[in-house]
């Protein structure tokens, strides 16, 4: 099913079809999927192909004993290559294919540091994206390491990983192309529902704790993984908004383990207070989850909250990935830091001063955490008196999903 996948990432995640040029970010051991998507993109006539080859391994054993100014100097982390492919027009594939617990013996601070430096280094290619002006793609793939932490270390654990990430991603389908353009137009007609509500604030609750508002700006908007035609997550189940970032009040619990460049952090909660965080503390990995909130200013506050339904593909597998590209589309979840400027009206036109002043979020960081349960209620208040209960037990109610149904 490698050709339907690769079929799929180049005519609803690319445009090469327009602009012949293509950069690939990608860890080594998937390399003989690279070569397949080369062979195929070579064929359509793309002959300007940057190949990004990371190799985990190496970079975790740099980072040992590598300092900050060393971290700003290394090809590892140093992205400005990415800015001269956004400058031709490129799109971006970028593949996630995870090695567990690899970086558990990193210096949190250090791997802080390595991923501000990451982010930092391509102003340009954030710039377009956060403007949805360039193809970008993130997509899962397999590798032995990540199929043994899931299923266990048997004969068949890499098929059994790679089936479920095509169930996920619809490659058993017939038609993967007609059945992601169907989801999406789902997507769409429940954003319209969302965006016609005029929601002054969200309030989430569930037995774990939660207890959690959210206000939504003036104008705000709800968006999918649809932008401009191109699906920019691979698989995507989610809507999403930019919250208020300076309003946020309340305490949420994580509802599955959050995997942050190889680190676990699990068994979380966070406080907000005038939208910043205000205390927090895990289980598992709490000096990291300290280092996310304090990346920058603005980390400390959240940018974006998504609805995922309970009942979602993903959440049905009943599998931790250990990836937020497939958790946090198998769950409702917030995000630390940056926010989107198409989820207000006319965002895309606007600076950062412009996007805080409107109340979305900027910051050089942004981490998703996975809050959604089957006890999950959502409800909405509007600006004009009403009290609507967007989620109940976890999925959508029929004030969201009839529109669907209609």
């Amino acid at each position: 099913m490698d050709d339907k996948y690769i079929e799929l990432l180049i005519k609803r995640c690319t445009t090469i079809n327009k602009i012949p040029i293509l950069f690939i970010s990608y860890n080594k051991e998937i390399q003989p999927f690279i070569d397949k998507i080369i062979e195929k993109v070579k064929k359509l006539g793309v002959e300007d192909i940057y190949l990004e080859c990371n190799d985990k391994k190496m970079i975790h054993d740099a980072l040992l004993h590598m300092t900050n100014e060393e971290i700003d100097n290394s090809p590892y982390f140093n992205k400005k290559i990415w800015d001269e492919y956004a400058k031709k027009g490129a799109s971006f594939l970028m593949f996630d294919t995870e090695t567990p617990h690899l970086m558990d013996d990193i210096d949190p601070k250090k791997i802080g540091y390595a991923t501000k430096v990451q982010r930092s280094t391509k102003p340009l290619y954030r710039k377009l994206q956060e403007r949805c002006e360039l193809s970008w793609c993130i997509a899962a793939y397999p590798n032995e390491a990540w199929a043994k932490d899931i299923y266990g270390d048997s004969n068949d654990s890499y098929d059994k990983l790679k089936n479920a990430i095509y169930k996920m991603c619809m490659i058993d389908k017939d038609n993967p192309i007609k059945e992601w353009d169907n989801l999406l137009e789902k997507n769409i007609n429940i954003i319209e529902k969302l965006n016609n509500m005029n929601i002054e604030k969200l309030h989430y609750r569930n037995s774990l704790g939660t207890n959690l508002e959210i206000y939504l700006p003036d104008n705000y908007l709800y968006s999918s993984a649809k932008d401009n035609n191109i699906i920019v997550n691979m698989p995507s189940y989610e809507v999403f908004t930019s919250p208020v970032y300076n309003k946020t009040k309340g305490i949420v619990y994580n509802s599955k383990p959050l995997v942050y460049n190889g680190v676990l952090i699990d068994n979380f909660w966070i406080k907000f207070e005038e939208g910043k965080v205000i205390d927090y503390d895990a289980e598992t990995g709490k000096e990291v989850l300290g280092e996310i909130i304090n990346t920058d200013t603005n980390s400390c506050y959240l940018g974006e909250a998504a609805l995922v339904e309970y009942n979602s593909p993903i959440n049905e597998m009943n599998i931790n990935f250990g990836t937020t590209l497939i958790d946090e589309n198998a769950s409702c979840h917030l995000a630390l830091g940056a926010g989107f400027n198409e989820c207000i009206k006319d965002g895309l036109k606007m600076d950062e001063q412009e996007l805080l002043k409107h109340g979305v979020n900027t910051s050089k960081q942004h981490v998703d955490f996975m809050i959604g349960t089957k006890d999950l209620n959502i409800t909405a208040y509007t600006k004009d008196g009403k009290e609507i209960t967007i989620f109940k037990n976890g999925n959508f109610t029929g004030e969201i999903i009839n529109v669907v149904k209609n």
